[in-house]
């Protein structure tokens, strides 16, 4: 069924456990981790970030998705994730998206509030939800070339924000990057903790792949909602493939449960984790 981050979020934060939110960039990925999700009888979220769009266009994604998450025995989130444009995000909007992600966290704070209120305001009038991020996740390298702290989530500054955008759900940055670790993150629990006391609103975990299982269980019990996986998955599909040929499979249509099972499988681990039970 069809659902957006509030059906989703608001029960995991009560919950104390998290919804992975899985960025897929085809097909077979969607099938794998829809399979896990029913199969565990949880929510989930299913995106595509807007720099992966030149493989897969933004109205290809929703044509396959949309229909699946309708169509599908738990809810599903349709999330379009670090878009980097206003017109980009109502396109998606327009298409079926129940949630999208403006990312303004490397503008100045004034502007970012200003861009993802009105963000807030349209998607909200489209009875979808927004995700916005306080503070910059970076990539792995930038984060193995030694980030300094100024770039983690100010707590001081989030009870205000989350105020005047009026946004469903706040990404932090508090430790984690984007892309594949080169070296293991130092997540900051006490910064969780205390922007959980702050606001209101679910919070989100960017960098969710290749973290440690006790990292997770403890950024979960900090206040996590939402944890962010595509590393992960895409290693996984690519995976699958190998697999494929290595089994001497060369066509790619007997290939493609190979894929489908291995994301299922890593997507599946995934979601048992963060159940946090």
């Amino acid at each position: 069924m069809l659902a957006n981050l509030k059906d989703v979020l608001v029960p995991a934060e009560q919950g104390k456990y998290a919804v992975g939110h899985f960025n897929v960039v085809n097909l077979e990925m969607a099938c794998g981790v829809l399979e896990a999700a029913e199969e565990a009888e949880a929510p989930v979220i299913l995106g595509i970030e807007e720099k992966h769009l030149p493989i897969c266009p933004l109205d290809e994604f929703a044509a396959f998705v949309v229909p699946m998450a309708r169509k599908a025995s738990v809810p599903v989130v349709v999330h379009f994730d670090r878009g980097a444009t206003f017109q980009r995000c109502i396109e998606a909007l327009k298409l079926g998206f129940t949630s999208v992600n403006l990312d303004c966290s490397r503008d100045a704070l004034e502007l970012n509030i200003a861009k993802v209120a009105e963000m807030a305001r349209t998607a909200h009038a489209f009875g979808a939800t927004v995700e916005a991020e306080l503070g910059y996740t970076p990539s792995a390298a930038e984060l193995a070339e030694g980030m300094t702290t100024d770039f983690l989530t100010d707590p001081r500054q989030t009870e205000d924000y989350v105020a005047k955008t009026e946004v469903d759900a706040l990404a932090i940055s508090v430790g984690t990057a984007h892309g594949e670790y080169k070296v293991q993150p130092k997540l900051d629990y006490m910064r969780i903790r205390a922007i959980t006391e702050a606001v209101s609103v679910p919070l989100v975990l960017h960098g969710g792949s290749g973290l440690s299982d006790s990292a997770v269980r403890e950024a979960i019990t900090s206040g996590i909602s939402k944890i962010d996986i595509f590393t992960d998955l895409n290693i996984a599909c690519f995976q699958g493939a190998i697999q494929a040929y290595n089994d001497g499979v060369y066509l790619v249509s007997e290939a493609v449960p190979y894929e489908i099972h291995a994301v299922k499988v890593a997507a599946a681990e995934k979601i048992k984790l963060f159940s946090n039970r």
